[in-house]
């Protein structure tokens, strides 16, 4: 009898030994390369105790993972931003002692990352794109009709938005990183978008709705995204994603970007419960009580990095 026991016991702890790490293991988020998050249109890293990613860097720090907040202008072009972000790589990895980061970016952050991978390689991991403007976003096609080139409604508008960038900046610390609201708005545009892609095609579908090559000159590339603009009652920032919702017509999208427009390399998933906001755990928490959350699945992410050796 207390042999049978002990080898009941004793298969009991070695299929525990084979199931999967839990997400809050010790280690579960440790990468083996830094992990750099980049901040969409009108982002900041922080603002007092405000933080773009809210609580999405500490619980990564937690488990293992060096984090670093890029910081690049809130508003102005893919390839002005792109720039900046390689000169932050470059001190990161010259600060970290390590070879390469694993660039994460939200928003107008997935061009953004995607234009350091493309022109510096070398430096690259992993490009992950959440709720990525990587084919346009009918938004922006939108504003740049109301407010098309040469007029005084653009002159006006571009004014406005390019003045709250400036804020933003000043407010994170960074006032001197130039700002160009009309500029952004042509970079996030279709029209934009395409024409970025032609120069930097890495990890772009073919497809209107497919996904693009998982890896390219070594840097694997990933996405997810929402589709689900209005989540949380609480929030009152949703009811605005839900009225610019309405620019896609009925397509999937999550109240800034068509879900299809999002896809970049591997598509986790492309159909969250989440809206813009809710995929970089805003506004300050408060997302969909009947999704995952999306720490979680930042810290999910974390761990595919680490078992890929990324």
């Amino acid at each position: 009898m207390k042999q049978s026991i002990w080898k009941y016991f004793v298969s009991l702890l070695a299929a525990l030994l084979l199931l999967p790490a839990p997400s809050w293991a010790q280690g579960y988020t440790q990468t083996r390369y830094p992990i750099v998050l980049v901040h969409g249109l009108f982002g900041f890293d922080n603002i007092g105790p405000l933080g773009y990613w809210h609580d999405i860097p500490s619980s990564l720090r937690n488990d293992g993972a060096r984090v670093y907040l890029a910081q690049v202008s809130a508003a102005n072009s893919t390839e002005v931003r792109g720039e900046q972000l390689l000169a932050q790589v470059k001190q990161i990895l010259a600060a970290s002692g390590a070879a390469k980061v694993n660039l994460i970016g939200h928003s107008h952050g997935g061009p953004t990352i995607r234009y350091v991978a493309s022109v510096r390689p070398d430096l690259v991991a992993s490009v992950t794109s959440v709720g990525g403007v990587n084919k346009g976003s009918k938004v922006a096609d939108i504003m740049l009709g109301v407010a098309p080139d040469g007029t005084l409604s653009q002159a006006v508008l571009g004014s406005i938005a390019t003045g709250l960038g400036q804020i933003i900046s000043f407010l994170s610390g960074s006032p001197t990183l130039p700002q160009n609201a009309v500029n952004a708005a042509k970079s996030l545009s279709t029209a934009g978008s395409a024409r970025f892609n032609a120069a930097h095609p890495q990890g772009v579908p073919a497809t209107a709705c497919g996904e693009g090559a998982y890896m390219v000159n070594g840097v694997r590339y990933f996405s997810w995204s929402g589709a689900q603009p209005y989540t949380n009652i609480l929030d009152v920032l949703d009811p605005a994603l839900a009225l610019t919702s309405l620019a896609f017509a009925g397509a999937k999208n999550d109240g800034l970007v068509a879900s299809c427009s999002t896809h970049l390399g591997q598509v986790i998933r492309d159909d969250y419960g989440m809206n813009h906001l809710d995929e970089v755990n805003q506004t300050i928490g408060l997302v969909n009580l009947f999704e995952t959350n999306p720490v979680t699945l930042y810290r999910q992410h974390a761990n595919r990095l680490k078992n890929l050796g990324l």
